[in-house]
């Protein structure tokens, strides 16, 4: 039976290329997504969401604008990696898309779709979890109707956003705290494993081959990527950190897991928003995370290839 998923996400060009691999895969359901204030405002990334299933037709899956701004703290967004729109790149046009923003916001789709659907869902958010937090904070009754938490933040060593704490946690860490410790099973893709899916110039290449619009936008976006990440951080070849999470979820073996305490730093002066993972069981807290360490790089890039090649026909 197909994985149904919830998708939160913040598009961003990883996170475009995410909605594809669970909208093209059979292995999942994807029953809807929600946005969140990130890679760009919420306004942008709802936008994004609807533009991204609008060029790949994607149809019937309800997108619903979430929390714009953390539970703390000012908002912050990543306009130096994902540019003003937060999918720049390729030309969508100066038109709406034609699929719809639902009139629900996140948590009320989020809230309908635990009740709907007759087993629990997974979430899967790419991006601050502000709104998985709230609607766990809003809903606690709810959390049986959840399977697992699947998502992209973190990292087991160092940050990209500041040399401790990577973007996603570092946004909104009171939220990452709750998620975490929120007793339901979570599985996290730090940038230590997320790094290790490089969209060499053959992965682009391969997608290039495809010679669909879908693949010719896929190129544009991940050319735009590779600029930002040469620029920003020196990367000879940006990483898909998102998909990692849907991939999992389609092929358990793609992702070598270990389970460990992970704990987020709130205070530290230069260490706000930092995961620290104890893989070496030194704390003596519970290790009730999954934790990714290691990629299978080449079948990670064959199903994100073929999600391309099979919504483009």
């Amino acid at each position: 039976m197909p994985v149904p998923v919830i998708l939160d996400c913040d598009p961003g060009h990883d996170d475009a290329f995410n909605i594809l691999l669970a909208a093209a895969h059979p292995a999942v359901e994807l029953l809807a997504i929600t946005t969140v204030a990130g890679n760009q405002t919420v306004e942008k990334t709802t936008l994004n969401a609807r533009r991204v299933c609008a060029v790949a037709g994607i149809r019937g899956v309800p997108i619903a604008a979430g929390r714009d701004r953390p539970l703390h703290g000012p908002r912050r967004i990543a306009e130096n990696i994902h540019g003003g729109s937060g999918l720049d790149g390729p030309g969508f046009g100066e038109g709406e898309p034609d699929v719809p923003e639902d009139p629900r916001d996140a948590l009320t789709l989020i809230r309908d779709t635990l009740l709907a659907h007759p087993s629990p869902v997974t979430l899967v958010p790419t991006g601050p979890l502000t709104n998985i937090a709230a609607f766990l904070l809003a809903h606690p009754g709810l959390a049986a109707r959840i399977e697992r938490i699947v998502l992209m933040g973190g990292s087991t060593g160092r940050g990209n956003t500041t040399p401790a704490a990577e973007f996603n946690v570092l946004c909104d860490p009171e939220a990452a705290d709750i998620v975490l410790g929120s007793g339901l099973p979570v599985t996290m893709f730090g940038l230590d494993v997320t790094h290790q899916a490089r969209a060499t110039p053959e992965v682009v290449a391969r997608i290039a081959a495809l010679g669909t619009p879908l693949s010719r936008l896929c190129v544009d976006l991940l050319t735009y990527f590779a600029s930002t990440y040469r620029e920003v951080y020196g990367f000879d070849a940006p990483p898909l950190h998102d998909p990692l999470t849907v991939a999992h979820l389609i092929d358990p073996s793609l992702v070598r897991l270990v389970r460990a305490a992970v704990r987020v730093e709130l205070r530290g002066t230069y260490t706000r928003g930092a995961t620290v993972v104890d893989l070496d069981g030194v704390t003596g807290l519970p290790a009730d995370t999954e934790v990714g360490v290691e990629l299978d790089a080449d079948g990670f890039w064959d199903l994100i290839v073929e999600a391309v090649r099979l919504l483009g026909r």
